[in-house]
């Protein structure tokens, strides 16, 4: 058989913008081919890296491959291009099989009940729900339905989607994705490099890596805990170490929601790592307080390769880090702050700014920022996360038509207390402020001048995305 694993376009022009910066692999459609095994061809088409020409590229492959099966993953904001795209796919070739997953199909399958266009929508893990499909669809069978595998004709499909994220498998049962499948120099990140260092470049080729699953924290603004029921899922150190070795790239960036919750595993890789000679260079997310509780243990990872550490602080402010149900305070983001200084280890610091804010909180934000800096600095909007119980207690305020469409974190979905034009010049304004406090130049990182020209151009790019964006919404709505 022949299988098509389509990553979609971004539909936000602020997405596509920040791509200049971090452009990963698609990692989940990898993983998804490597479960398909032998004996099938397979490609992955990501539409992610010719935006312009995506819907015309999906129409070529279609006709030139001409595959049984077209496999869809993404997220909510990329929903509405998911369901064209599998139109498309069944007006070009109507026996096509099409199949969804992902993050949006997993929180809001009901969305994704389009007998016609998609046939199943998977829910959870994607590498083995397809190996149960194919071996339903070579013996000829029935798929069976359930929580996990979804027929989108079934009487049933509406009760299943009611229930819960099924449970994820033990990591022991998912293979190593098939890096091979995809052009790997189309993938990158911005990365500052080591202190007083010439770097070739600022966008190094990067691979991404996922040691675990999940998180046992329930920030409120979060929906990791919801798709993994509650659960955190861990590889172990030597398979981690394994495909760390076996990845072509020297740059890794790890996308566990949390990769050092448990310290004692994290600690075991990074000895591994250490006595195996690997010498890579790695970002990975943690949370305050666990920098808190194990600084020798970033300390170890430092010496392994550590040099950046994106770190959710979220606010500076007790009252809101209780809101958001963080679970650590003002000190502890403080303390973290300085343990990743003494250990010259980048931060790169994660805000949020909540929809109510006035003039004057914008103004508090952007003076904390002083206690953060030098580092890199992004930031983010409150959310209600799309299929938890928080987006449903807020539904009735969504200010757009298609919120889902509109949730990528950058976007509001809840009215503004400051009109919505003001709201976006003053979010703009804090990018503006953080990037002027990067650490680049505090580390005396040399890098080309090329790619300092390509920084700057995409910097002012994004900058004018960020403070237009309320030209996005319907203009009826504010």
């Amino acid at each position: 058989m022949k299988f098509l694993l389509v990553r979609p376009p971004v539909f936000l022009r602020v997405a596509e913008r920040f791509h200049a910066f971090l452009h990963l692999e698609p990692l989940d459609l990898e993983i998804v081919a490597a479960g398909i095994g032998p004996g099938h061809e397979i490609r992955i088409l990501d539409l992610t890296l010719n935006q312009r020409s995506a819907m015309s590229d999906f129409k070529s492959v279609m006709k030139t491959f001409a595959p049984d099966v077209v496999g869809f993953g993404g997220y909510s904001n990329q929903a509405g291009n998911i369901k064209e795209l599998a139109r498309l796919a069944k007006q070009i070739q109507p026996g096509v099989k099409t199949i969804v997953g992902g993050v949006h199909a997993t929180i809001v399958p009901e969305d994704f009940q389009l007998p016609g266009t998609l046939d199943w929508v998977v829910r959870g893990e994607g590498s083995t729900a397809i190996r149960e499909l194919i071996t339903h669809w070579e013996a000829g069978t029935t798929v069976p339905e359930s929580d996990r595998i979804l027929p989108t004709g079934s009487p049933a499909y509406a009760a299943l989607a009611a229930l819960p994220p099924p449970a994820l498998p033990d990591y022991d049962a998912l293979p190593w994705p098939r890096r091979d499948l995809v052009d790997r120099s189309r993938y990158f990140c911005v990365w500052a490099g080591a202190r007083d260092e010439r770097v070739k470049t600022l966008f190094p080729r990067v691979a991404t890596l996922r040691t675990s699953t999940g998180c046992p924290h329930r920030c409120n603004f979060c929906v990791v805990h919801y798709l993994a029921n509650g659960k955190y899922l861990q590889r172990t150190p030597a398979d981690v170490v394994a495909e760390i070795e076996a990845v072509p790239e020297t740059h890794i960036y790890f996308v566990d929601d949390e990769m050092f919750i448990s310290a004692k595993r994290a600690e075991a890789i990074g000895r591994l790592l250490l006595e195996k000679g690997i010498q890579k260079r790695y970002i990975s997310w943690a949370r305050s307080d666990t920098i808190c509780k194990h600084p020798d243990l970033f300390k170890l990872w430092k010496q392994a390769g550590l040099e950046v550490v994106y770190v959710g602080l979220e606010s500076l402010e007790s009252k809101t880090l209780t809101d958001y149900n963080k679970g650590v305070q003002p000190d502890t983001n403080r303390r973290a702050i300085e343990i990743l200084r003494e250990l010259d280890i980048i931060l790169h610091a994660a805000l949020m700014v909540n929809p109510d804010f006035t003039a004057d909180d914008f103004v508090r934000l952007r003076n904390s920022l002083k206690e953060v800096a030098p580092a890199e600095i992004s930031f983010t909007v409150f959310s209600p996360p799309p299929g938890t119980p928080l987006w449903n207690q807020h539904k009735d305020r969504f200010i757009c038509k298609d919120p889902h469409a509109f949730y990528d974190c950058m976007h509001t979905i809840m009215p503004t207390r400051l009109p919505l034009k003001t709201f976006y010049r003053y979010f703009s304004l804090l990018y503006l402020f953080g990037f002027r406090h990067n650490p680049w130049r505090s580390r005396r990182i040399k890098a080309p001048f090329r790619d300092l020209v390509r920084l700057f151009i995409s910097g002012a790019r994004c900058g004018h995305a960020l403070k237009t964006i309320y030209k996005e919404y319907d203009r009826s709505q504010w």
